[in-house]
């Protein structure tokens, strides 16, 4: 039985008598394309060891135990954890633990993590992940907006590019794998989602004190309507006048009203070693 289809999800929630839990923000994929989708993304073989966040009833699951090496699924929901002990017992290349993924103890040899990640935890699940480890890759279904913001850079001149855009760029090359329309999902989300692959860089892009760099852009993507001298200034990062921002700012080869977003990741850390 194929569990990531209307039935094979269905079969399941009556067969255990469950329901998704709203807080835990579950939506149960049943879009098998997509599922092929999320496995391609990666590039999947048996010789790697896949960690997977959230798998709630196992639909992904199944697909990366039939591809991957091993698959070490991470669930918060204990009543699901019992659920895919029993689903995935004879699965010998599967292990299921209960916990949350901020408390666990990721063993180093893992080195793909696939995900679909509740929207309330997207971010700082992502991040803690890219700042605290070393994936080959990261392939996660997100919130539509979310995808976006992170694959964005400032060439599109988009509103999507921000904070989180320079964020994932510092880490990982990123690219929206799918577009996933809400009626992928058991029960169906209010918005739409995407699948987001990271492949994670062995070495950031730039070379600036990453403290300071992102307390730069953090200032510059405050207040997005303001100069970017405006921005610094408010923030009082630096004991500089706005006269002596200005003239640093202007100092890097930028214009003197730029604005944060129309800087990317390199021009932000010329703009920090500048600042020092």
């Amino acid at each position: 039985m194929q569990i990531a289809s209307h039935s094979g999800t269905k079969a399941i929630l009556e067969k255990y008598d469950i329901h998704a839990r709203k807080s835990l923000g579950q939506n149960f994929l049943i879009d098998s394309h997509v599922l092929k989708k999320i496995i391609r993304a990666p590039n999947i073989t048996s010789d790697d060891s896949v960690l997977e966040i959230g798998p709630g009833i196992g639909g992904l699951t199944q697909a990366l135990s039939e591809c991957a090496g091993q698959v070490l699924a991470v669930e918060l929901d204990g009543r699901l954890v019992n659920i895919l002990g029993e689903i995935f017992k004879d699965c010998s290349n599967v292990e299921v633990i209960h916990s949350d993924i901020l408390d666990f103890e990721i063993p180093t040899h893992i080195n793909k993590v696939v995900a679909n990640l509740p929207y309330y935890v997207t971010t700082p699940v992502i991040m803690y992940l890219l700042e605290n480890f070393c994936f080959e890759s990261i392939t996660v279904m997100v919130q539509k907006e979310v995808a976006q913001r992170m694959a964005s850079n400032n060439k599109k001149k988009d509103k999507s590019y921000g904070a989180l855009s320079l964020a994932v760029q510092y880490h990982a090359n990123a690219s929206i794998a799918a577009f996933v329309p809400p009626n992928s999902f058991m029960p169906r989300p209010q918005v739409g989602s995407a699948v987001v692959h990271l492949e994670v860089l062995k070495n950031p892009p730039v070379d600036t004190d990453k403290g300071s760099l992102f307390a730069n852009i953090k200032a510059g993507f405050g207040q997005r309507r303001k100069t970017l001298v405006n921005s610094l200034y408010g923030a009082e990062l630096y004991p500089f006048t706005k006269e002596e921002l200005a003239a640093i700012i202007v100092g890097c080869g930028f214009s003197e009203n730029v604005r944060g977003e129309e800087l990317n990741l390199s021009d932000w850390a010329v703009l920090t070693e500048a600042l020092k």
